[in-house]
C-alpha cells in the first residue's frame, strides 16, 4: 500500500468519518478527521445515462423515491461493535475515616475497575447485502478494531455475528459475512456514468441509532480528494475521486449505500464535513466492485503496490520547497521509524530513491488529477508498469513489478 505523507499548507476543509462510536453524553462521536487536500480536482467521471424511476412509479400516487426505498431497505443493515471491556464496580471512600455512628457526610463515590469484563457495545455503522449469500459491504473503519465483535441487525430486527473477510489496505472498505441465505441485495450501479445535480438517496444508521434512515440530495461534485486522519491513532490517508453529495449523511451512516434512482448502489457514504452542512463523500462503486470480485475470487482484498511513501507535488508545494517540477510523486520518508522506499518493494529493487520524484506511470503524468494511488489501483498485481522518475536532477525511465499489498 502506498502511504501519504502530509501535505504542507493550509487545509481549508475539515470533516469526520462517520462512524458511530459510543462516548460522553451517551452520545456519538465520530472516528476520524477528514480534510480535503488543497484544490478539488475536477470531475473525472465522464459519460452519463438518463436516470430512470423505479417500474412501479407509474401510478397517480406513486413516488419513485419512496418506492426505491421500500425496495432496497431491506437489504440495509446495521453493524453493532462490541468488545469486552473491564466491569466497574462502585465504592466509596472515606477521607477522613469511618465515623462512630452513621455514614460519613464526607465520603467519596468512586468506580473502579472489579477484575471482570463484560462486553459492552462501543460503535456501530451501516452496511449493505451484496449477496444473497450473506456477504455485506461497509467502511473499514467501522469495523477497524480487530479485537471486537460485530452484530449485523437486518432490517426485520434480526441479529445476526458476523466475521470481518477482508479489510481493505488501500479504501476505506471491508467486506462482512453472516450465515445467512436468501438475502435481499442492492446491485453496483456504475459510478462512472454518474452525473452532478442527478437525485441520490442515502440510507443509514443514523447516530449509531436510527436505523434506516433516509435523505435525499444530490450529487455536488465527482473526483474530490480528501485527507482522513484517526484522531485516536494519528494515522492518515487520502481518499481520491470519491464523490460529493448533499444528502444529509450523519455519524452512524459510515458504510450504507448512496443510490441512484433505479435503486443501485452508485457509492459507499464515508465521511461528512466537518463545521459545514450538507457536504457528505462517498466511495465510487467502481471501486467497491472491485474490492468484492477480489473478496469471491480469492477469499480476500488484492491490491497490487509499488512501495513508497509519499507526497503529491502541486504548484503551491513546488514554489514553496523549491522543487525543479509542479507535479508528480516526491517520494519521502514519513515517521521516524517509516521508510520513504519500503525494503525489498518493487521500487528498492527498481532503485528509487528518497527525494526522487515520479513524474509519470505507466505513460500517464501523476498530477491533482491522476494521483498515484488511483493509477497503480486500475492495474493487477504481476502487472509491468514503466516509472519516468526525476532523480539527482536526470530524468530515468525504470520498469517496476507491482507485487501484493501485505
Amino acid at each position: 500500500m502506498e502511504t501519504f505523507g502530509r501535505k504542507p499548507g493550509p487545509l481549508s476543509l475539515s470533516a469526520l468519518l462517520v462512524a458511530a462510536g459510543l462516548g460522553f453524553l451517551g452520545g456519538v462521536v465520530g472516528a476520524s478527521v477528514v480534510r480535503q487536500s488543497g484544490g478539488d480536482t475536477l470531475p473525472l467521471l465522464g459519460g452519463s445515462t438518463p436516470e430512470q424511476s423505479s417500474p412501479r412509479a407509474s401510478g397517480p400516487t406513486s413516488d419513485p423515491i419512496a418506492d426505491v426505498v421500500e425496495r432496497v431497505n431491506p437489504a440495509v443493515v446495521s453493524v453493532i461493535v462490541t468488545k469486552d471491556l473491564p466491569k466497574l464496580e462502585e465504592v466509596f471512600l472515606e477521607p477522613f475515616g469511618r465515623p462512630f455512628f452513621g455514614p460519613s457526610p464526607f465520603r467519596l463515590r468512586l468506580r473502579r475497575p472489579s477484575g471482570e469484563t463484560e462486553k459492552q457495545e462501543v460503535g456501530g455503522g451501516t452496511g449493505f447485502v451484496v449477496s444473497a449469500d450473506g456477504l455485506i459491504l461497509t467502511n473499514r473503519h467501522v469495523v477497524a478494531d480487530t479485537e471486537a465483535e460485530y452484530t449485523v441487525v437486518l432490517n426485520t430486527g434480526e441479529k445476526v455475528p458476523a466475521r470481518v473477510l477482508a479489510r481493505d489496505p488501500a479504501l476505506d472498505l471491508a467486506v462482512l459475512r453472516v450465515d445467512k441465505r436468501g438475502l435481499p441485495t442492492i446491485p453496483f450501479g456504475d459510478s462512472s456514468a454518474i452525473r452532478v445535480g442527478q437525485t441520490v438517496i442515502a440510507i443509514g444508521n443514523a447516530l449509531g441509532e436510527f436505523r434506516n434512515t433516509v435523505s435525499v440530495g444530490v450529487i455536488s461534485g465527482l473526483g474530490r480528494q480528501i485527507t482522513a486522519g484517526n484522531q485516536t491513532t494519528g494515522q492518515t490517508e487520502v481518499l481520491d475521486h470519491v464523490i460529493q453529495t448533499d444528502a444529509a449523511i450523519n455519524p452512524g451512516n459510515s458504510g450504507g449505500p448512496l443510490l441512484n434512482l433505479r435503486g443501485e448502489a452508485i457509492g459507499i457514504n464515508t465521511a461528512i464535513a466537518g463545521g459545514a452542512e450538507n457536504i457528505g463523500f462517498a466511495i465510487p462503486s467502481t471501486e467497491a466492485s472491485r474490492v468484492l470480485a477480489d473478496v469471491r475470487a480469492h477469499g480476500r482484498i488484492v491490491r497490487p503496490f509499488v512501495g513508497i511513501r509519499y507526497i503529491v507535488i502541486t504548484p503551491a508545494i513546488a514554489k514553496a520547497n523549491d522543487l525543479p517540477v509542479d507535479h508528480g510523486a516526491l517520494v519521502l520518508q514519513g515517521g521516524e521509524d517509516e521508510h520513504a522506499v519500503i525494503p525489498r518493494s518493487p521500487a528498492d529493487r527498481a532503485g528509487i530513491q528518497e527525494r526522487d520524484i515520479i513524474l509519470e506511470f505507466d505513460g500517464q503524468r501523476i498530477d491533482e488529477q491522476h494521483s498515484l494511488a488511483s493509477l497503480i489501483r486500475q492495474k493487477k498485481v504481476g502487472d509491468r508498469v514503466r516509472l519516468k522518475v526525476l532523480s539527482r536532477g536526470q530524468e530515468k525511465t525504470v520498469e517496476v513489478v507491482l507485487s501484493e499489498a501485505r
